[in-house]
């Protein structure tokens, strides 16, 4: 039973460490490669580059929620939440894109 998680590639569960930009500050953030491409993909869907998708999630928790305690892992929670609740799901996928078009217009008359 266990085989399938046991036996998977060893560069799935790889750390690597990026820096971005969050909140002004240069900062590293440390995961796993398969949730970095899991966070790709969810940014791709959403038109934004990565590092832009990371600091729309820094931004909107602070807003919501003042901050994150861990914010690594409440990426890893995102990733989760993307899998469990979004992919292969046609309305769920369809709202996101709605939501990062709605985005885009803002920005775009806010920069006019």
């Amino acid at each position: 039973m266990c085989r399938i998680f046991a036996g998977q590639d060893p560069e799935n569960y790889a750390y690597q460490t990026r820096s971005i930009r969050l909140g002004g500050h240069s900062t590293s953030l440390r995961l796993e490669a398969a949730f970095w491409r899991i966070l790709e993909e969810i940014a791709d869907t959403q038109g934004v580059s990565l590092a832009k998708f990371i600091t729309t999630i820094h931004d909107e928790v602070l807003e919501m929620h003042g901050g994150a305690q861990n914010f690594t892992s409440l990426l890893r929670c995102a990733c989760l939440r993307y899998l469990q609740d979004v992919k292969g799901n046609a309305n769920a996928e369809d709202g996101l894109a709605v939501e990062a078009a709605r985005k885009f217009r803002r920005a775009l008359e806010a920069a006019e």
